[in-house]
């Protein structure tokens, strides 16, 4: 009898976002293969998982075509298909547009929009033959809605880009079965944030409270588990992007 296992591609695996997102669906009873930069980090997040023996850690620089290959193929040969990939990897540099550095604007650009793209198109190619799969963007709600209280041009450039990628690629695989969308997380408890910083993040969502990655994992599940959802950018954030409070 066929497994109903899914297998899950999860880039940013190791810590924060990604590595809750990972548990969960290892959770369910699915396969997991998740990306990071190094071995040892990937390592360390399955010593912490249920059913490690259905985890996958595959180290490399998410922004080159060779780690996504890399990934694809390792998923393929470990657990014969890809059913989900959720493109977690990124990074957020916070800072007024003048201070922006040049390494900055590579670094934004390798991970959130190379580290997307090129693991995306192996997605593309696989879902769309397979005609079946989900693709799961993690973008930012300020991208929908930019804040004086942040400033964050090269984030909001990037993620913002992602937000509409989402919607025009979901409209081309329409038609092959395969659904895209993404969750836009507002101020979520992770280790990207500085420490002592946690009484301003809470005045910059009108609930007064920072989010929990659980709020980011139920998000992702409800759209993979979706038959008929598809091109939406689903923010979680509190209601930052509800309007002007």
């Amino acid at each position: 009898m066929m497994s109903q296992a899914k297998t899950i591609i999860v880039t940013g695996a190791s810590s924060g976002i990604g590595l809750a997102i990972a548990r969960a669906y290892l959770e369910r009873g699915d396969h997991v293969v998740g990306n990071a930069r190094t071995q040892a980090r990937l390592d360390a997040a399955a010593a912490q998982f249920p059913n490690a023996g259905n985890f996958l850690g595959v180290a490399g620089d998410i922004a080159l075509p060779a780690t996504a290959r890399t990934l694809f193929h390792r998923a393929m040969e470990r657990f014969g298909k890809v059913d989900v990939l959720v493109n977690n990897a990124g990074i957020f540099i916070a800072k007024p547009a003048a201070d922006y550095t040049p390494d900055d604007v590579d670094a934004l650009i390798n991970t959130n929009l190379k580290g997307f793209f090129y693991i995306t198109q192996e997605a593309v190619r696989h879902m769309g033959q397979r005609r079946a799969g989900h693709i799961v963007n993690i973008t930012a709600s300020i991208a929908m809605q930019p804040s004086t209280m942040v400033p964050a041009l090269l984030p909001v450039l990037a993620k913002g880009g992602l937000n509409q990628a989402t919607r025009a690629l979901a409209l081309e695989l329409a038609a092959h079965n395969v659904q895209v969308n993404a969750v836009a997380p507002g101020i979520i408890e992770t280790p990207l944030h500085a420490p002592g910083t946690e009484e301003f993040r809470k005045q910059l969502q009108p609930a007064g409270r920072i989010g929990h990655v659980d709020d980011i994992v139920g998000a992702v599940q409800y759209l993979t588990d979706s038959n008929f959802t598809t091109g939406a950018i689903l923010p979680v954030d509190g209601g930052a992007t509800a309007g002007r409070w």
